[in-house]
């Protein structure tokens, strides 16, 4: 069984409050961008193995997102031990969801593979265990996310025919440390109901409230952002909470050598 995880992008995210289990509630809306993406493949075997190729993952085999996700889908179907091949592609740290991609893309490969006919909510159900992000994969398609970043809303949203420049510096900023100055607070109204269908008008209208602590701490991403706009993005702005920036353009862009560069196409 092969499938390829894709990355998704954060257009706008908000901190809306602090919740008393230590989580954060926020509303931010996914968009999926299947030009990046790792492959995962398994197959039976008489015992579970991990092996990892592209970039290396650095992390004990209890704690792996692929193990974990096929242990959670065990605990709910009894499905045999697998060997699990991940070409690793999507970058670690940089807001891109690569390891929910991962984990929520192996559920579903799972529950394909195996016939077992878990529903989508109980795919849902299985990926929120493993991570905030996790659920939106069993979807991956573009949603408008509250809570956590589970409570999920299809929305009409299209960037086709729009190029995409993902750029990662070589920083690893850490979603704890994000969080640090962050003083969450309702907007007036949500993302959802501002979005303008244009990208076009979107640079002023809609935000990442991440992007003030984190290019006070980091200019560089900052720079980066700026740097997107001086080479002619219709709009850029920091995914997740970094440090992958983003810029969408109306064209095709020669892109600078001096760029650090994660992948750059034509959005699907």
């Amino acid at each position: 069984m092969i499938c390829f995880p894709n990355a998704k992008i954060n257009i706008g995210l908000h901190i809306t409050e602090k919740r008393q289990d230590g989580y954060h509630n926020i509303e931010t809306i996914f968009y999926p961008i299947h030009g990046l993406c790792d492959c995962l493949e398994f197959l039976e075997s008489s015992e579970l193995v991990f092996e990892n190729k592209g970039l290396q993952i650095d992390t004990p085999l209890e704690k792996n997102i692929c193990v974990k996700a096929w242990n959670t889908f065990k605990s709910h179907f009894n499905i045999p031990p697998i060997h699990i091949i991940l070409y690793k592609n999507i970058p670690f740290g940089g807001g891109l969801g690569g390891g929910s991609a991962d984990a929520a893309f192996m559920l579903s490969a799972l529950n394909s593979y195996f016939s077992v006919g878990a529903t989508t909510e109980q795919l849902e159900q299985m990926a929120l265990e493993l991570g905030s992000d996790c659920p939106y994969f069993i979807h991956n398609k573009p949603m408008f996310a509250e809570g956590r970043g589970e409570l999920l809303k299809p929305i009409q949203l299209s960037l086709k025919g729009y190029w995409i420049l993902l750029a990662k510096p070589n920083i690893a900023v850490s979603t704890a440390k994000a969080y640090e100055g962050i003083i969450p607070a309702k907007p007036d109204k949500k993302l959802i109901e501002v979005l303008p269908q244009n990208p076009k008008e979107w640079n002023g209208v809609v935000q990442n409230d991440f992007e003030r602590t984190i290019f006070a701490a980091h200019p560089e991403i900052g720079q980066l952002k700026e740097t997107m706009y001086q080479l002619g993005a219709v709009y850029a702005s920091m995914s997740g909470s970094g440090a992958t920036v983003y810029g969408i353009f109306d064209k095709e862009i020669t892109v600078p050598k001096t760029i650090p560069t994660v992948w750059f196409g034509l959005i699907q």
